[in-house]
């Protein structure tokens, strides 16, 4: 028996945040009305809204948005693509941080700097890091008082858990 290899340990599924710390979050992060926060709330809302991985978020250019349509093209593992609707809040507050803050943080950059297509941009101008969305999102936590542990899937999950809670279809949530 003691060559017997033990089954795997199950894979636990992040946790849904309630609706309630989702929306404390998204009121944190654009707090003030610097550029840096309506980036941050940017950033959440689109992640929320279209459930997004953070990596797909920071990897997505200017030009793979359509706020007109109201959809974003995304690239997936695997360069899989796949065209996701925007909701109407993820929508309004990236409008506002292209508007009011885009511009302001590409300003910071150097003239040759390789986050200019970047939708999501840095405090020096560059491309936003899958590290730097998750620091971004620790600290949105912690302003909000959201005691629950947020890991890298916490938004994702709790995207997709919202939409079937509220009726929709498990394989459009797949999809998405």
């Amino acid at each position: 028996a003691a060559a017997v290899r033990p089954p795997p340990a199950p894979r636990r599924l992040p946790r849904a945040l309630p609706i309630d710390d989702i929306v404390a979050m998204l009121e944190a992060a654009g707090f003030d009305g610097t550029p840096k926060a309506l980036r941050d709330r940017a950033l959440l809302e689109f992640l929320y809204g279209t459930g997004a991985r953070i990596g797909e978020a920071v990897g997505l250019d200017v030009d793979e948005l359509d706020l007109e349509r109201g959809t974003v093209l995304l690239r997936g593992k695997g360069d899989k693509h796949r065209i996701v609707p925007i909701g109407r809040y993820a929508r309004a507050a990236t409008e506002a941080y292209l508007t009011a803050a885009r511009p302001v943080l590409a300003a910071a950059a150097g003239p040759a700097t390789k986050g200019r297509a970047a939708l999501f941009l840095n405090l020096r101008g560059g491309r936003l890091s899958r590290q730097s969305g998750w620091a971004i999102l620790q600290e949105v936590a912690d302003r909000a008082g959201v005691r629950a542990t947020i890991g890298p899937h916490t938004l994702r999950h709790s995207f997709a858990t919202h939409l079937l809670e509220g009726g929709a279809d498990v394989r459009v949530v797949q999809e998405l």
